[in-house]
């Protein structure tokens, strides 16, 4: 009997989807629009809130500006699909229930686990009690009342990856009246060219911002961060974006994981220990060619709609094929009039080609805007977000021997 069940025989076939993130709301769409005409498929989307997340742009929201809320029922809207606003406490792998604020069960007969990432506040002393973070947009809009309090002093942004140039950037911008000291272990832009990472440098000294790398924060504080060596540098706000950690949810249901928590999947995006359950975005350890995905939502979008066509052709009794990413850029803002774009091989290493300036400045737009005309165009016509790259001999991975 194929997974497909028919109406009035059987009850209808339920795919819950953990998330409403770009990944999450990419599987959800993608999956409503192309079932929505068959009421013996029934798509359920679980989030904690009804705004949805645009974490491409909480680097904005931090440094005090206002953004244009987004709700997950209206991006649903028309699809079909239903949402329940609740936290996930709890899932149950073996019954094929989710918990939902403790006191709702939904039960599944295939799940899509998205429930991405959050800023690791564990692995420093401090940062879980004095440090802000941009999780959420709610936690965004915590710095931005904090920093519109200070009339001067000094930020400093913890992690020199994208999120802390972003954030560092834009918030040296938005308040020039403030110190904004940027700290990381690697040097800014360190997976650059060095056209790209050149820019990248001057942009930022141009905005004033105090970049140290090679230093290791050990221990944050009301008013200040401790270095290793013992350095302190005085702060009047800690912005914290070093490093993501993963809900220990999929572990405690029995899912495989690996070191970081993230479900370990096989080339379909199916768990490897549970095959109903499918892992993608942040929350998944997918690995290619070149290695395990990291998380951006350039890879996300790609893995949510993967697994939508996946979903639905084993409903139609068909196998899943396997999933294949390539990576193409890396967009990196600095304030609003100015950016940098790094293009990049499959594997992510950098290629000769960049943009900057206004010129960078528009393609980061796009990028970022990209995700509501996709969504738009998906409900519509479903095969148009099943384009990618797929990264050619990069992503093919090699039987071990």
């Amino acid at each position: 009997m194929s997974a497909r069940q028919e109406t009035g025989t059987a009850t209808a076939h339920r795919v819950v989807i953990l998330g409403a993130g770009y990944a999450g709301m990419a599987a959800a769409i993608q999956l409503a629009a192309r079932t929505k005409r068959r009421e013996e498929v029934q798509v359920t989307v679980v989030n904690a809130q009804e705004r949805f997340t645009e974490r491409l742009r909480l680097h904005m929201t931090a440094s005090g500006q206002r953004l244009a809320e987004l709700r997950i029922p209206e991006l649903l809207d028309g699809t079909g699909a239903r949402f329940v606003q609740g936290w996930v406490t709890a899932v149950d792998a073996a019954a094929k229930t989710v918990r939902i604020d403790d006191d709702q069960v939904l039960h599944y007969d295939t799940l899509v686990y998205a429930l991405g990432s959050v800023a690791d506040t564990s692995a420093v002393p401090g940062v879980e009690d004095h440090a802000y973070t941009l999780s959420s947009a709610q936690d965004a809009e915590l710095l931005a009342d904090r920093l519109g309090r200070l009339g001067s002093g000094t930020v400093v942004v913890g992690g020199s990856g994208l999120t802390g140039i972003e954030s560092a950037a834009e918030i040296a911008e938005r308040h020039p009246e403030l110190n904004v000291v940027l700290l990381g272990r690697a040097e800014p832009g360190a997976a650059m060219n060095s056209k790209a990472k050149a820019y990248l440098h001057a942009a930022l000294d141009r905005l004033g911002v105090q970049v140290r790398s090679g230093v290791e924060v050990v221990k944050v504080l009301p008013d200040t961060v401790e270095l290793a060596g013992g350095e302190s540098i005085a702060a009047d706000a800690v912005l914290w974006t070093s490093g993501t950690r993963v809900s220990p949810l999929a572990a405690a249901a029995g899912l495989a994981v690996d070191e970081r928590g993230r479900i370990v999947t096989d080339a379909a995006l199916r768990s490897v220990t549970h095959p109903e359950v499918y892992a993608i975005g942040d929350a998944a350890a997918i690995r290619q060619g070149y290695g395990v995905m990291h998380g951006t939502c350039q890879g996300g979008m790609p893995t949510g709609v993967h697994a939508a066509l996946s979903i639905d052709r084993v409903l139609n009794g068909k196998q899943p094929k396997l999933f294949r990413f390539g990576y193409y850029h890396t967009p990196v803002s600095l304030g609003r009039n100015d950016a940098v774009v790094q293009f990049t091989r499959p594997d992510d290493s950098p290629r000769r080609i960049c943009l900057t300036g206004r010129m960078a400045v528009r393609y980061k737009e796009t990028v970022t805007a990209s995700p509501w005309p996709t969504y738009g165009r998906m409900k519509k016509m479903p095969v148009s977000g099943a384009f990618w790259p797929r990264g050619g001999r990069f992503t093919r991975v090699r039987e071990a021997r």
